[in-house]
């Protein structure tokens, strides 16, 4: 089935890693690798800074409703620790395509709004962290792949880094790293934010209860995967532009844009029976939803939150509090306490 003008190809269950974007090579304390990378004054800095930040915070205060991802640094700062600084990335990021002569005027007539000025940092902090490997030697990462396991799995035990676990959350091998292709630390930043607020875990459970079934079970794992695929393309095609200037935030769009893509494809996957033949079709037609009708999948998802205990599916969560701009990540079931990955 041909793909419609502008769709990218989802991943698929048992599919090759072979185009996966080359690694970039580690940002060394001795700083032998920066020389390849072009390194500027201002990039110079922004190491600096990251060498003068002492320690993570920890710890959020009672009651407040969850930030758009659980934090772990101190506001201000990129949000975890990257192989290289977010900063470098962000100076390589491809921006949005530029349409010239008449494709300019028929956007600017009948296209999407641009992204407001204010907000093009936040995007450029989605998509860096996109291209921000899973890296082996960042303890922060090992820790949001313990959390994301004890979440789902309910247990109180870590996990090995490496093994057959992993495939039971629906990744594809012994290493959920080699199906973050495309997506890179955001995929994970996501699915932890689907885990750790609570507006959002029973939706997460359920999700991955049904993707245990007999007849109707799927890689979760790749799944969540795909949904921050949508969500990524939406943004690079300037499709959430108007919603992002509407609320004055991009990444808490994102992660609501996300839960309403699975929550949509868990409605459908589970009211009309559907089974893993059937999810190349419904990737399909879930992007093209998220791109021409983001708000539509927004307010479903709004309505799901505040609905009554006693509609049909999993029960609602709490309703939610007026979303935080913070960038910062500050708190991972006081991870500073738990165990790190073996």
């Amino acid at each position: 089935m041909e793909l419609p003008k502008g769709t990218s190809q989802p991943l698929s269950w048992g599919s090759s890693c072979a185009g996966r974007r080359e690694r970039i090579p580690p940002w060394g304390s001795d700083g032998s690798s920066l020389p390849s990378l072009g390194i500027s004054e201002e990039l110079q800095r922004a190491r600096e800074e990251w060498e003068a930040v002492e320690q993570i915070q920890t710890g959020t205060a009672g009651g407040e409703a969850a930030p758009p991802f659980p934090q772990l640094l101190p506001t201000g700062s990129p949000p975890f620790p990257c192989p290289i600084p977010v900063l470098s990335l962000q100076r390589e990021l491809c921006p949005p395509r530029r349409r010239q002569g008449l494709a300019a005027l028929l956007r600017c007539l009948f296209g999407p709004p641009r992204l407001q000025p204010q907000l093009q940092g936040e995007q450029e902090l989605a998509l860096a962290m996109a291209q921000c490997a899973l890296d082996d030697n960042e303890s922060v990462h090992m820790r949001i792949l313990q959390t994301i396991y004890k979440k789902l799995t309910r247990s109180h035990l870590g996990c090995p880094r490496y093994g057959a676990h992993w495939e039971e959350l629906g990744f594809q091998g012994a290493d959920p790293g080699t199906d973050l292709r495309g997506t890179g630390m955001l995929a994970l930043m996501q699915l932890l934010f689907f885990v750790m607020d609570p507006r959002m875990l029973p939706l997460a459970l359920a999700i991955f209860k049904l993707s245990q079934h007999e007849t109707q079970g799927f890689p979760f794992g790749i799944m969540s995967v795909n949904m921050t695929r949508i969500v990524l393309q939406a943004l690079r095609e300037e499709r959430l532009s108007r919603e992002c200037n509407r609320r004055q935030e991009v990444i808490a769009v994102l992660n609501d844009l996300y839960a309403a893509a699975f929550l949509r494809l868990y409605r459908v996957w589970k009211g009309q029976h559907k089974s893993i033949t059937d999810s190349c079709i419904l990737l399909k037609e879930l992007e093209l939803a998220t791109k021409r009708k983001p708000k539509q999948l927004l307010k479903s998802l709004e309505a799901f939150v505040n609905r009554s205990p006693t509609a049909e599916g999993p029960d609602p969560p709490s309703p939610p509090s007026p979303s935080s701009r913070e960038l910062g990540f500050t708190d991972l079931c006081a991870l500073e306490g738990e165990p790190q990955l073996g």
